[in-house]
């Protein structure tokens, strides 16, 4: 860290202790999350509300969705679970506490299990996500053990409860379930109480809301706004997944998922009021890995368990893990300066291009921030918005299946109509490699797809792609 002579205000140092605090949280900073692992550990079975989206019942190792999870695990086998997986993947940075029920539904082993992680990995950040219905009654615990990470999912603000009494059946209030406007009002009420006491103590909070469209869609905007009343510090909008196989009341009743489109314009009438969070996965209550994938089936509990403390804090290595994030740090600072600070996170069309019309641009990636992913093996595509002027991020989109479905069957047989829709409104695909059959079968939506960027920065080529294919110099016009 460099030195300086004058002072700082206290508004930069605030700013700067926020950045501190997000800088290799995958979670909390965009730029961090193709760079940095976390790890889910599903120790909170219990849960004190019913969610209409929400089956924890629903166990599938290729299923990936809040609340579902293989095992549940105690709070000893949970932390060592940590330091085998830390030592693993010498990049993980955060674990939380997401589920499969709430974190505070199950606050004997949530804090027992920050406890002993504050002992064997302190180089660990410790997050928790809750419903916050709780919040109130364990702000003291929360700041005790260090949890300056909270994600609180709510996903109304209407104070009459007809909203909340779509989404929550009921909620667990003084020993008995309170049902329907009431049990929504009592919810919406701890929520906001809760929030409160967490950003006045400067916890840093992540706001989850699902978009249910049809039922919550237009009260988004207010939450955003009340949000930001609250000093929350990010707001992620998140797709409703209703499939009729994920056994949920909405997905068993007909409700239909939230669209790609339905997000992005959720997004839109919600960014001017809030900082929002575009690279969520919706992750398992046990992920583990970088955001985006998910490597918890390498390792079962039978891996873990039986070893001793000390072979566990030998093989977890904090020197070897603080050299390995510094690699990382090092590796994005040059990012950055290829990059050229292209990207605005906040930005509207006019700041993104001088004419006011922006692209949309899909990359395939596997991480560490460039265009390294072959178009055949991609289950995702990262999406930005670009103009002449600058990028920004704006979504990942899944597909259920790669189009190639291995080394010796990628002849092209494989249906993309899947990956046509999902990528149905985008202008180009940047990709390290694509064939010339998936090219042509993508050429009929009108997408541009170029493997000629492969392993640079990702930013840059975004921006550099767009001008390319649709912004011609004064040069090139006349």
């Amino acid at each position: 860290m460099s030195c300086s002579c004058t002072s700082s205000s206290p508004q930069e140092s605030l700013q700067q202790e926020v950045m501190d605090k997000i800088n290799n949280h995958p979670c909390y900073s965009e730029g961090a999350h193709q760079h940095y692992a976390r790890i889910h550990v599903a120790v909170a079975p219990a849960c004190n509300i019913q969610c209409n989206y929400c089956n924890r019942k629903f166990d599938c190792s290729n299923e990936s969705r809040p609340g579902v999870t293989s095992s549940k695990l105690q709070p000893v086998d949970a932390v060592k679970k940590v330091l085998y997986i830390g030592g693993e993947i010498q990049q993980l940075s955060v674990v939380g506490i997401a589920g499969p029920g709430d974190a505070l539904a199950n606050p004997k082993k949530t804090f027992e299990t920050f406890k002993l992680l504050q002992e064997k990995a302190p180089d660990l950040k410790l997050c928790l996500s809750t419903n916050g219905l709780r919040l109130a009654d364990y702000i003291d615990e929360i700041v005790k053990y260090n949890v300056d990470h909270v994600t609180v999912t709510i996903n109304t603000v209407d104070e009459t409860g007809e909203i909340g009494s779509k989404i929550y059946p009921w909620v667990h209030w003084n020993h008995k379930k309170v049902f329907g406007k009431e049990g929504a009002k009592i919810l919406l009420e701890k929520q906001l109480e809760g929030i409160k006491m967490l950003t006045d103590r400067g916890i840093l909070v992540k706001a989850n809301s699902v978009l249910i469209p049809g039922v919550n869609d237009k009260d988004l905007p207010n939450v955003a706004k009340k949000l930001k009343e609250l000093n929350v510090f990010l707001h992620n909008i998140m797709p409703l997944l209703s499939k009729p196989e994920f056994g949920t009341y909405y997905g068993l009743n007909g409700q239909e998922s939230a669209t790609d489109q339905e997000v992005m314009a959720a997004q839109e009438a919600c960014g001017m009021d809030m900082k929002l969070m575009s690279h969520c996965r919706q992750c398992r209550a046990d992920a583990v890995g970088l955001i985006g994938e998910d490597r918890g089936d390498e390792f079962t509990n039978d891996v873990f368990v039986d070893m001793s403390w000390e072979d566990l804090e030998k093989k977890y290595d904090m020197a070897a893990r603080a050299q390995k994030h510094q690699v990382i740090e090092n590796w994005r600072a040059a990012l950055e300066e290829a990059n050229n600070k292209i990207k605005i996170e906040q930005a509207s069309k006019e700041q993104l291009s001088s004419t006011g019309e922006t692209k949309l641009v899909a990359v395939t990636t596997a991480g560490e921030g460039t265009v390294n992913l072959h178009f055949g093996n991609a289950t995702e595509f990262l999406i930005y918005e670009a103009g002449d002027k600058a990028i920004k991020f704006v979504m990942h989109r899944k597909v259920e299946n790669a189009y190639c479905k291995g080394p010796e069957d990628c002849d092209g047989s494989y249906p993309i109509e899947e990956i046509k829709n999902t990528l149905k409104d985008c202008d180009i695909l940047l990709t390290e490699k694509i064939g010339g059959c998936p090219m042509d079968e993508l050429k009929s939506i009108n997408l541009i797809c170029d493997d000629s960027y492969a392993f640079a920065p990702i930013e840059k080529s975004v921006h550099d792609a767009v001008k390319k294919y649709f912004y011609k110099s004064e040069h090139e016009l006349g």
